[in-house]
């Protein structure tokens, strides 16, 4: 059976996940195209459902819940101008705030969903684990934000919390703030544990965060560059601070 239905209410549903509203009401999130439909299964997220095109003839998704639907149909769900022929409705985890077990982020109100997916990207592939997010932080589960973390946010812990219970997390943990007037990132030594704070695209970082901070930290560039996109520097920090490590592989 195929449906063809855009009135139907399953594909309605499905469609408002696409909006922050739908996914808190409904505590899922989509996930789209073969590749991140397959790492999201191998992460261990649980799948809902699966949307296939009725022309698809790719990888097998072998799900009591695959619904097979009309090219018109997938275009309605899915948020890509062209859609791959699968998607996903993924259960949102529900984690409740624990201290970090190792290296950290803590986005304090980054408010791009692209920054915010190329960010998580990041701190999966530099073994920041654990990241923590303010509440005016933009939604992870976004599909822009999923898109650009790259399969990133089913191998990241995420952490919602006030900026208070975020602190209180963090009690004894260095935190590193990334800040225009701060120290050389160059110069930083950082223990083993530690968290780095990213702030948002025009304000910075808070003042609660702020003060909390064990150092600032600057990235060194040309007087003729004032800044840098949030994404890419918060990967520089990123790595600077874990170059130790990776000066070992």
């Amino acid at each position: 059976m195929i449906l063809t239905s855009k009135n139907n209410p399953l594909v309605k549903e499905t469609a408002s996940l696409k909006e922050k509203k739908g996914r808190k009401e409904l505590g899922l999130f989509l996930v789209e195209g073969v590749k991140m439909s397959r790492e999201c299964q191998t992460s261990g997220f649980e799948i809902d459902r699966v949307f296939l095109s009725e022309n698809y003839e790719g990888e097998v998704f072998d799900y009591q819940n695959t619904v097979r639907v009309s090219g018109d149909v997938l275009k309605v769900i899915s948020d890509e101008k062209t859609p791959q022929g699968v998607i996903c409705r993924v259960k949102i985890p529900q984690k409740t705030i624990q201290k970090p077990t190792g290296k950290c982020l803590i986005l304090d109100g980054v408010s791009d969903p692209a920054n915010m997916g190329a960010i998580i990207r990041t701190a999966n592939a530099a073994g920041y684990k654990e990241i923590y997010l303010t509440p005016d932080c933009t939604d992870p589960y976004s599909p822009k934000s999923v898109r650009a973390s790259m399969s990133g946010i089913f191998f990241t812990k995420l952490y919602f919390g006030t900026r208070e219970e975020i602190i209180e997390a963090l009690d004894g943990v260095a935190v590193f703030v990334a800040d225009m007037d701060g120290e050389n990132i160059f110069s930083i030594n950082p223990p083993e544990k530690f968290a780095l704070a990213i702030g948002n695209e025009g304000n910075g970082i808070s003042k609660e965060i702020f003060s909390c901070a064990s150092k600032t930290i600057r990235i060194p560039m040309q007087e003729t560059q004032e800044s840098l996109n949030a994404s890419v520097a918060a990967g520089i920090c990123m790595y600077l601070l874990s170059k130790n490590e990776f000066s070992a592989n």
